[in-house]
């Protein structure tokens, strides 16, 4: 199996087996489509090596059944690989739905409930990969402090990775996470006049 070669070696004291086995935070974010599908594609690695997998999904709605949520919890529930937890958190609010006459309180405090769940979940070590599908918008609209955030996920016991989706993550996210990958859009069939499909939206 290929696999990728660093580019540098740190003088920063670990073995390669240390080095590689550290736990990362990463960040897809971007105007391009693809971000969550990438998270779930994570997933499905993490998933078949056995690692126990919490997805927090923040703001889109409850309602909302998603093909990779059927999917990871058969796959979840057969097993064959790790376990899948599902958590909705938010009640339908994404960055094409927001209404500034919606019950904004509402949808923030769900945000920070979700939040202050993972920051639970983070200290038990419950999961070893985290999906945090859309959280860069909470922190984006000020309803989580990005600075908190970096502090929890700096100091996470043990080697729990997390994987954080969204759109205008913010700086201080990106600066701090191990990978970040900004996908840009290049064409959308939506830019024709095409609303989203099954089987390819969800």
């Amino acid at each position: 199996m290929p696999q990728g070669q660093p580019s540098v070696i740190p003088d920063d004291g670990l073995t390669t087996r240390q080095r590689r086995n550290r736990p990362l935070v990463v960040v897809h974010t971007g105007i391009g489509k693809g971000k969550s599908t990438a998270a779930f594609g994570l997933a499905l690695r993490a998933w078949n090596q056995g690692w126990p997998i919490g997805v927090f999904q923040f703001v889109k709605s409850a309602k909302w059944k998603v093909g990779e949520e059927n999917a990871l919890r058969v796959l979840g529930a057969s097993g064959e690989g790790g376990s899948v937890d599902w958590h909705k958190m938010g009640e339908g609010w994404s960055w094409v739905q927001r209404d500034p006459l919606g019950d904004n309180a509402s949808n923030e405090e769900k945000a920070r409930e979700g939040w202050e769940q993972v920051k639970r979940d983070l200290a038990a070590e419950t999961y070893k990969l985290y999906v945090l599908d859309e959280f860069a918008y909470p922190m984006h609209w000020g309803w989580v402090d990005t600075d908190e955030v970096v502090e929890v996920l700096r100091d996470r016991p043990g080697t729990q990775h997390v994987v954080i989706t969204g759109r205008n993550a913010p700086g201080k996210l990106v600066d701090f996470a191990d990978l970040v990958t900004d996908m840009s859009k290049v064409k959308h069939p939506m830019d024709a006049g095409q609303k989203g499909q099954r089987g390819i939206e969800w």
